[in-house]
């Protein structure tokens, strides 16, 4: 990967300390490119990319900033040798922390090791996998040498940092629900990164989900109506809608779905951070366990906070035209003739789904990614995102076949006042009577067109992400 550090700036034998300015001074002639004796945040950009040296998100303008003492927007020699005379002291400090017998050279079961210490498993072939990355020589070990001249051009400054790296740069996942987004440094929130990631994440949701609105809506009412209805399959479906209601009438309640995700993102991401340190004692780092309960606690909070909406996005995809006027006429009549209560109908089920929901989908996750890294993995620990994609996809329909049932349940707790005729059950009245009169297919009627949506959700939803990420100066373009 910096074979070029050894090669052209850094050779492996000149490693001596009297000899680091003249390294230094040859890295910076390659960085300044107009030869004026300064280096600008555009020059160190290009300078970096041309020399294919890999770098964490935002990593030039983190490097910049660090080394830019007297921020007159130049990096002069003197800046730039000081700044990466501290960095590698830092450098020097990481690797002796994972060189746990001291021979100056780090193996795989030393990074498994290293890593299992601040809660984090992986296996030693993904750890061989990250040394591949760093090793220069072949060895299959890596050296101080290697180890330098790997991060020299990464602002990562200690342990939790370079692992932080790690996972962002190559798809190795530390054990973050997927539904849950990642930890933020203090970096990232104090220069705003963090608002504008899940801004990203916030848009990439909404878009996704209105691509998939006809299909969310079709699924809810095959929930609802199948049961009496033969005309309520996949093709009958749809017709039935545009019949009574016109094309538009497919993408009835989604306005809900898409204004939910702004305070259900909020919620979710900061009862996360509460959760996190109520669950973990003082002094320790975060586990895979805690991580785990954390996510789905907050999900189950986030859930309870805008659950309100969930009804009413069930209680307008259900409508007929012209029932409601919208989301506030909505909102009013079911208070009106229905009570507060009304607005939690479901709700248990729903609380009760979101555990194996997440739990699966990250256990299968991990599993399908883990096969992959040890198995179809040659030189690098990238899965690439034809494959994260693929174990996102597959990982969430395990997901849902877990919780589906619940799932709904809960949608005909929400609708069943708007059914005629339809008794008025709870939860486990539910389950007896779809499983009596509709045997146990019953608990799955809707999930085709709950399935048909994974992939092109999953799909789009990427896609849209790493456009905002690129639009809002999260990622580079």
């Amino acid at each position: 990967m910096l074979r070029w550090l050894g090669t052209l700036v850094l050779p492996m034998a000149a490693c001596q300390d009297e000899q680091q300015p003249t390294r230094y001074q040859s890295l910076f002639q390659q960085l300044d490119r107009n030869r004026d004796g300064v280096v600008d945040i555009g020059e160190l950009q290009q300078g970096l990319r041309s020399l294919g040296v890999p770098l964490g998100q935002d990593a030039e303008e983190k490097i910049f900033n660090a080394g830019d003492v007297n921020k007159d927007g130049m990096l002069d020699f003197e800046e730039f040798m000081k700044y990466l005379k501290d960095h590698e002291k830092q450098m020097k400090l990481a690797f002796k922390s994972l060189d746990k017998n001291n021979d100056g050279n780090i193996d795989a079961s030393e990074i498994v090791q290293s890593l299992q210490t601040l809660g984090v498993t992986i296996s030693e072939k993904q750890a061989e996998l990250i040394l591949q990355s760093i090793d220069a020589d072949g060895t299959m070990t890596v050296d101080w040498n290697e180890w330098r001249d790997y991060f020299l051009f990464n602002p990562a400054n200690d342990i939790e940092e370079i692992i932080r790296f790690w996972k962002h740069s190559t798809g190795i996942d530390i054990g973050d629900s997927l539904a849950i987004p990642d930890e933020f440094t203090e970096d990232e929130k104090l220069s705003g990164q963090w608002w504008r990631q899940l801004l990203a994440g916030g848009v990439a949701g909404a878009v996704s989900r209105t691509s998939t609105a006809p299909l969310d809506r079709l699924k809810i009412m095959m929930q609802v109506h199948g049961s009496k209805s033969d005309k309520m399959n996949l093709v009958g479906g749809f017709r039935q809608m545009v019949k009574e209601g016109g094309i538009r009438s497919l993408w009835r309640g989604n306005g809900t779905n898409v204004i939910k995700i702004a305070p259900e993102t909020a919620v979710k991401f900061w009862a996360y951070e509460q959760y996190k340190k109520l669950l973990t004692e003082e002094g320790h780092k975060v586990g895979t366990l805690e991580r785990f309960l954390s996510g789905s606690l907050a999900g189950a909070t986030a859930q309870t906070f805008i659950y309100p909406m969930e009804v009413f996005k069930t209680r307008l995809a259900v409508a007929k035209t012209g029932q409601y006027s919208g989301i506030f006429d909505c909102a009013k009549k079911i208070l009106k003739h229905e009570g507060m209560g009304a607005l939690y109908k479901g709700y248990i089920p729903n609380l009760l789904g979101i555990i194996p929901y997440a739990g699966i989908d990250l256990a299968v996750y991990e599993l399908l990614k883990s096969y992959w890294l040890e198995h179809f993995a040659e030189d690098t620990v990238n899965p690439g995102v034809v494959v994260l994609l693929g174990c996102g996809a597959l990982s969430s329909t395990c997901g849902q076949l877990a919780s589906y049932p619940l799932a709904l349940v809960r949608t005909r707790m929400q609708a069943q006042a708007m059914v005629d005729g339809a008794p008025q059950l709870n939860m486990v009245g539910l389950f007896r009577r779809i499983i009596s009169k509709e045997g146990a297919r019953g608990l799955y009627r809707g999930i085709t067109p709950n399935f048909m949506k994974v992939l092109p959700a999953v799909g789009i939803s990427y896609v849209v992400y790493e456009k905002m990420k690129q639009t809002l100066g999260v990622a580079k373009k």
